[in-house]
């Protein structure tokens, strides 16, 4: 009989499905990461948001065509879009849960007001009972059943004082608790604007970092192709010195801030493993440069860490952490950077300006230093791995730089 009862069930489950799947699939079918979909609820725009990030991922690591690259961008900047749009119906939510935790918290004070009068009628009330003694209430009494009346409503009002009072406490305990989960719901009100003032400047840089790309690589694929070439080798040589150099990380301002004041190294823990712009790639790995440009940057008043440039996606070309030409950007304090010839090197030093410079670094490798002070035949260096104020040809020949620039 069980049997039986057991195989009906698995047959109607059978058929249910049979009938339903196509539906089902259909629907789950139906959604897509694709730019401009449409969702029809929370739930559904949970499900693209997960698709579009498992496809941005996808795509970071195929970009390696223009067209594939703009393709991330776009499912980028859809995916961006979708977690604004998660982000603002989680602040509706929790408004709305702020303003239900008024009307409980009003209520709670309502009602603590009251039951607080009510107590203290009582207290004066069992107070004056309290003065009157069993002895007192046997003579006022005419029967003994009156006397046992007034000794059971004396005992009664006790009581209910005493059950008042523990209400009192519970309403009173409730009344802080709604409060506190007020002022974290608050706070979390605060979180989500501000994770949604982020994502929307996200979305802004995102849109323009496409614009750039096109303007960079003037939509043509073979710049583009150039473009990332120039990108590869230059990475590649960055990850070459790193390697042969040896070392990791340090501790946050490891190597000190120099004699005067504004080293920062690649190495420091504190940004050493961010990666860079939309890349996999670390400031430990392939950061000299960017490191260089934040210590000329907190020299001239700019509190920049190496991290504030590698957050931002526009200093370098499409996906890679290749940062373009510094001349192509605004500066804080109205800065502009510009190549100068090597043999300006010293010109520029004895104007107090710190030159960027580009120098071959063992076989195959590039590193990028800055020199701040000559001393003799020799310059004092400030290197982003080695460390500060170190003297230049210890490290490295002045046969071996291949570009210079300062900001001015």
């Amino acid at each position: 009989m069980k049997k039986r009862i057991y195989i009906n069930i698995l047959s109607i489950f059978f058929l249910f499905f049979i009938f339903f799947s196509p539906f089902l699939l259909s629907k789950v079918l139906s959604v897509e990461c694709k730019p401009g979909f449409t969702y029809q609820d929370e739930k559904e725009l949970e499900i693209i948001k997960n698709l579009c990030e498992q496809k941005v991922n996808d795509l970071r690591n195929k970009a390696n065509t223009l067209s594939s690259q703009i393709q991330f961008m776009d499912t980028q900047v859809y995916l961006t879009t979708l977690k604004i749009k998660a982000t603002e119906q989680k602040i509706i939510d929790t408004q709305k849960e702020i303003e239900l935790i008024n009307s409980r918290i009003e209520g709670l004070d309502n009602s603590l007001n009251y039951l607080s009068k009510m107590l203290l009628k009582r207290i004066v009330q069992g107070y004056k009972t309290q003065s009157t003694s069993l002895f007192n209430l046997f003579f006022d009494s005419d029967t003994a059943n009156d006397f046992l009346s007034k000794v059971k409503y004396q005992k009664t009002t006790q009581e209910n004082t005493q059950k008042l009072l523990v209400q009192v406490q519970e309403s009173k305990l409730n009344f802080e608790e709604q409060k506190k989960l007020r002022e974290t719901k608050k706070a979390e009100l605060d979180l989500l604007q501000n994770t949604l003032n982020a994502q929307k400047q996200d979305l802004d840089n995102q849109k323009v970092q496409k614009q750039k790309l096109l303007a960079d690589t003037r939509n043509d694929e073979s710049t583009y192709q150039q473009l990332l070439a120039t990108a590869q080798k230059q990475l590649a040589g960055f990850k070459s010195f790193v390697q042969t150099a040896g070392g990791g990380a340090i501790s946050a301002n490891g190597f000190g801030s120099g004699s005067d004041g504004w080293y920062m190294s690649q190495r420091d823990q504190r940004w050493a493993y961010k990666t860079m712009g939309y890349s996999s790639d670390s400031i430990l790995e392939v950061g000299c440069l960017i490191t260089d440009v934040a210590m000329i940057m907190k020299k001239y008043g700019v509190d920049w860490t190496p991290a504030n440039i590698a957050s931002d996606p526009g200093y370098f070309f499409s996906n890679t952490a290749y940062m373009l030409h510094p001349s192509q950007f605004s500066w804080p304090n109205g800065m502009k950077y510009s190549n100068i010839p090597i043999s300006s090197i010293e010109d520029e030093i004895k104007n107090d300006r710190p030159v960027i410079v580009g120098l071959y670094a063992g076989k195959y490798g590039t590193h990028y230093v800055i020199l701040k002070k000559l001393e003799g035949n020799d310059y004092i260096m400030h290197d982003p791995y080695y460390g500060p104020d170190k003297k230049f040809s210890d490290y490295y020949s002045k046969g071996s730089i291949f570009v210079a620039g300062v900001f001015r």
